[in-house]
């Protein structure tokens, strides 16, 4: 759902206004909020986040946050997973994981909702990886496949290069740095059953 308001905000403005349930994102100008997630899609975002924080987190490599307000590059969104490297989790003057995040995941992960705009979610995606986001997941738990973005470089120029993940062996690629956690197609629907 868009919401236009009568004048247009700045970023700072919206990131001022109260918190919605779903979140709402601040994109080109203009307030999204996301639909309300349901059965399959919290199913798989519960799941995947555990299963990411298991493998990556006890060795301080990455922490993977569901939800998370993401603020950098004129845009605020809400990834469904958000991943960061350890040295990249934002720290208050405590050393506490800070209240606001204003860089980019190292790893994005979105799952498709009905009716849902495609379109949308993977303009967040490439936003992501245009600020220094390592890879992002697109996750269509309808279709029981997985698009995955990756950000090369070639010549000094940024490329995407768009895979597509749907047989139950196949093994879904990560990021560089979370290379101790695999998923299989197969095993990432399989959560739906259980």
């Amino acid at each position: 759902m868009v919401q236009t308001p009568a004048k247009p905000l700045t970023l700072d403005e919206f990131l001022q206004l109260p918190e919605t349930k779903p979140a709402s994102e601040f994109i080109d100008g203009q307030i999204i909020q996301k639909p309300m997630p349901q059965g399959k899609h919290s199913t798989v975002q519960v799941d995947l986040g555990t299963d990411i924080n298991q493998a990556l987190k006890p060795g301080h490599i990455a922490r993977a946050y569901s939800e998370l307000r993401c603020t950098f590059g004129g845009r605020s969104i809400v990834p469904d997973i958000a991943v960061f490297t350890w040295e990249r989790i934002p720290r208050d003057q405590n050393g506490k994981v800070s209240n606001n995040f204003t860089i980019a995941p190292d790893w994005t992960i979105e799952i498709l909702s009905p009716d849902q705009s495609q379109t949308k979610v993977i303009r967040n995606i490439l936003h992501s990886l245009a600020h220094s986001t390592q890879m992002g997941w697109l996750i269509d738990p309808e279709e029981e496949l997985v698009f995955v973005y990756f950000s090369d470089t070639y010549g000094g120029q940024s490329l995407r290069t768009i895979a597509l993940y749907e047989q139950e062996s196949d093994g879904l690629p990560v990021p560089p740095f979370a290379e101790s956690f695999s998923l299989t197609v197969g095993k990432l629907f399989s959560w739906l059953t259980e």
